[in-house]
């Protein structure tokens, strides 16, 4: 091999640096090697995932992202705490004080035997972010004919907005039963005490969700869904609502519905209001009751309003709790 192929004289090399240096300069301007425009790759926005299933016992369990809504984390919460105190505490945790994010997300479960869908979602026309349910069923493989059992939890928008569709009031799940709590369902029906704030939501429960009343099952605290669902009282939030046990072949999940609805500012500072509480010091003792409970037995949780996927566990810290999300532990 001669000494000339590997060994560059001085105008070889500044003649091979010349060429590497058109090369950068043809890239930056949008050419591929061949001198060819290339147009940069558009933006495309957020993506979210929307569907996740995992196994319960011999159950499968799916939680569907129905939409979100966003705005300010105060006076929502810290209802009675200084909005001053409430976006330092969003700031220590490292969310945004002035802006957040509350996700709709049903959960569906089946026992082999039955399709058990809690809460019916927010109907189509109620917000553009939002009514998303029945395009997610199909994404996760189901038909709204499919649903066995309808499970409201309470009887805010967001959880009854989808129970009929179109102008003319179809049902939404066709082949289903319904189930609600006896003492919601009679709040809402009668309209005692129902504050102004939350008259048009009468209305909507009176045309969307009191139909069902005839063919309904009302629990009036504990009491069972399915076998393996059972209910318990979470009252405070709503007047009756009710949160959801479910049990297969030992392995435990709570469906807490809308006990807590943020991640850091309802679970780590339980005691502060929730603007959305018909009751605001019950809705306080329901957090620190179930929060206990789930913390004390190491239950699971699927929340309403907790960051998609929804599932995760409670822990102590110090005289509050924590919110510790799922990670592949349900995965395996």
């Amino acid at each position: 091999m001669s000494q000339r192929l590997h060994k560059l004289t001085r105008r070889e090399a500044l003649r091979l640096g010349g060429g590497a240096a058109a090369a950068v300069a043809a890239a930056g301007a949008g050419l591929g090697a061949a001198g060819v425009a290339q147009a940069a790759a558009p933006m495309l926005g957020v993506l979210r995932p929307q569907v996740y299933r995992f196994k319960l016992g011999s159950f499968e369990v799916t939680n569907l992202l129905d939409g979100y809504n966003q705005g300010s984390p105060h006076p929502t919460f810290g209802n009675n705490q200084p909005a001053e105190t409430v976006q330092a505490y969003a700031r220590a945790n490292g969310i945004s004080p002035t802006r957040m994010e509350n996700p709709y997300v049903n959960t569906l479960v089946n026992t082999g035997k039955e399709l058990v869908l809690f809460d019916a979602g927010n109907g189509r026309a109620r917000m553009p972010t939002a009514g998303k349910l029945p395009e997610l069923l199909a994404m996760s493989g189901y038909k709204p004919e499919q649903v066995d059992v309808v499970v409201i939890t309470h009887g805010h928008p967001d959880h009854i907005g989808g129970l009929m569709e179109g102008a003319g009031g179809t049902p939404t799940f066709p082949n289903a039963r319904y189930v609600f709590g006896e003492v919601e369902f009679d709040y809402w029906r009668k309209g005692d005490g129902v504050p102004d704030a939350r008259k048009a939501n009468r209305e909507q429960f009176m045309k969307v969700a009191a139909p069902f009343g005839e063919k309904a099952t009302f629990l009036k605290g504990e009491g069972e869904v399915v076998a393996g669902i059972r209910s318990i009282p979470a009252f405070g939030h709503s007047p009756g609502m009710l949160a959801f046990h479910i049990e297969s072949d030992g392995q435990r999940l709570l469906n807490w519905a809308d006990t807590a609805n943020h991640y850091v500012f309802a679970v780590q500072q339980p005691d502060w209001h929730v603007g959305f509480d018909h009751d605001k010091e019950a809705g306080a003792a329901t957090r620190r009751r179930v929060f206990d409970m789930v913390s004390a037995d190491k239950v699971p949780v699927v929340g309403y309003h907790m960051p998609f996927p929804s599932l995760g566990w409670v822990e102590k810290s110090g005289t509050g709790y924590r919110w510790v999300p799922a990670a592949y532990q349900f995965n395996l």
